[in-house]
């Protein structure tokens, strides 16, 4: 509320001051109408469309995060500074594990179409998975030994198997994508 006092004329200051909030307190009842809302949408069909909207944005956010490697969007086997060590460590190396899948796809496709060639493609296949794994288990060792070197012994659980399993992958398929390029091994 304003006073006005006509007799002395209108004061500028006196007319922006308020005394009070300047509106009357709601009721209960007028509390409540205004918190009401329907359980129900009135057009469910673009409210479903709607929410299918939101889901699929926030998939798209988390999978752009994810291949980016970013830590928020990270599943917990994949977050804190020592994994992000270990995959840096892993992309930056030339792995045979690498090819494992391609080369299992070759050999079954020429497997096919020569049976004189089968027992020696099979040989073949399973020398370069001996090689693949033995490549794997001597990853795992130098990796949890750099890593006891730089973050302390407490810090290198499960992280052998962790870096075999991301050098047996191809790397254009590897989430999060690596971050670095071969050669630039992590300090």
């Amino acid at each position: 509320m304003v006073k006005k006092n006509s007799s002395t004329g209108t004061n500028p200051v006196e007319a922006e001051t308020s005394v009070g909030k300047g509106t009357p307190t709601p009721s209960r009842a007028e509390r409540e109408a205004a918190r009401k809302r329907p359980l129900v949408p009135h057009d469910r069909k673009a409210a479903a469309k709607e929410a299918r909207a939101k889901i699929a944005e926030a998939r798209e956010r988390q999978r752009v995060g994810m291949a980016a490697g970013d830590e928020r969007y990270l599943p917990a086997r994949d977050r804190g500074p020592h994994k992000r060590y270990v995959r840096d460590y892993v992309d930056a190396r030339f792995s045979i594990g690498e090819f494992l899948l391609p080369t299992m796809f070759v050999f079954l496709i020429v497997s096919l179409f020569s049976k004189t060639l089968g027992d020696y493609i099979i040989l073949g296949l399973w020398l370069f998975l001996l090689i693949a794994l033995i490549d794997a288990f001597v990853l795992g060792l130098v990796v949890r030994k750099k890593l006891a070197a730089k973050y302390g012994a407490e810090r290198v659980d499960r992280v052998r198997w962790y870096a075999a399993m991301r050098a047996i992958q191809l790397r254009a398929i590897r989430l999060p994508k690596p971050q670095v390029k071969r050669g630039a091994f992590p300090q």
